[in-house]
């Protein structure tokens, strides 16, 4: 009995140590990856995990969201992004206004949701010099939505991602897509207070 304990103790010790093994295998390049990522990278995909496993929703992970105060209408909203936008100087390059599209098409009455874009030309001339991909990002959008309540929100992508998720943007680009991301909150919480 002794000797069979031993060695079930004996197997299950190697099975833990070749565990080991393997996971420091696979996984060490991507901690070595995570390395020369910017310091914040981790609480970025952290936050965006945590999101994910709470709503099991990928793109509630990767955007901001802002309830709309009750007492406004999507004219006073729509008023003050614009207005907010043409303060802080980000052009209005169009807008989307999708619900009315989907109620010419189909005849029937949708709930609102309307998509404004917003671009600075020379900060994008820069994200697309350190990469093309990140005209993925362009230009920026707000939604202004009505969800299924009845209630007004505003959505737009979490920059989090693009600005701290890899490896450290040069100085000057980082300064203005964190300038636009402050753009961008600032349009979104003033609209959702109706502050202009």
């Amino acid at each position: 009995m002794f000797y069979a304990l031993r060695n079930l103790f004996a197997l299950v010790g190697f099975a833990i140590v070749a565990a080991a093994i393997y996971a420091a295998v696979v996984y060490a390049p991507v901690i070595k990856a995570f390395d020369s990522f910017d310091e914040k990278a981790i609480d970025v995909y952290g936050e965006m995990v945590m999101t994910l496993l709470e709503t099991g929703n990928a793109a509630e992970a990767t955007v901001w969201k802002v309830p709309v105060e009750e007492d406004l209408t999507v004219e006073d909203v729509e008023l003050t992004i614009l207005a907010v936008a043409n303060e802080l100087n980000i052009k209005n390059v169009g807008e989307l206004p999708l619900s009315a599209q989907v109620e010419a098409m189909s005849g029937k009455k949708s709930r609102f949701f309307k998509i404004y874009m917003f671009c600075n030309a020379m900060t994008a001339a820069q994200m697309l010099e350190y990469s093309d991909a990140y005209s993925a990002y362009l230009p920026c959008r707000v939604s202004l939505v009505e969800d299924k309540q009845g209630k007004l929100w505003l959505y737009s992508l979490n920059m989090d991602a693009m600005i701290y998720g890899g490896k450290p943007l040069p100085a000057a680009l980082k300064e203005e897509a964190m300038g636009v991301k402050k753009i961008i909150l600032e349009i979104m919480n003033r609209g959702a207070e109706g502050d202009f």
